[in-house]
C-alpha cells in the first residue's frame, strides 16, 4: 500500500478509482510508471489495514485532489477504539 507520514501519523494512501490514481501519479512526476493497484472496501482499509500498520495511521483519500480529497485522522468514530490517538483523552475522564 502507498503511505505517507506525516506529524507522526501514517496516512493509507488511497483513491476512489483509477483517474484518481492517475491524477496522484501526475502530480508526483511519476505518470509514465506502471502503477498496480488493488481494489479494498473503505471500511477494510479503516477496520484492519490501520490496526496493522503499528503506529498511529488513518487514510488520506484521492490526496491530489484538493480540497476533494478527504482525509480519515486516526480518532475515535473513525478507526477502531483501540488504535485511535485519542481514546485515552475519553477513558480518563470516566474512572
Amino acid at each position: 500500500m502507498l503511505t505517507a507520514d506525516l506529524n507522526g501519523i501514517r496516512f493509507v494512501l488511497a483513491f476512489t478509482d483509477e483517474q484518481a490514481l492517475a491524477r496522484y501519479a501526475r502530480e508526483r512526476g511519476a505518470y509514465q510508471r506502471e502503477w498496480t493497484y488493488q481494489t479494498v472496501l473503505g471500511a477494510r482499509l479503516l477496520d484492519v489495514a490501520v490496526p496493522a500498520a503499528g503506529v498511529p495511521c488513518g487514510v488520506a483519500l484521492d490526496c491530489a485532489d484538493g480540497p476533494d480529497g478527504m482525509v480519515f485522522p486516526p480518532v475515535m468514530g473513525i478507526v477502531p477504539d483501540e488504535v485511535a490517538v485519542d481514546a485515552d483523552e475519553h477513558t480518563e475522564g470516566a474512572a
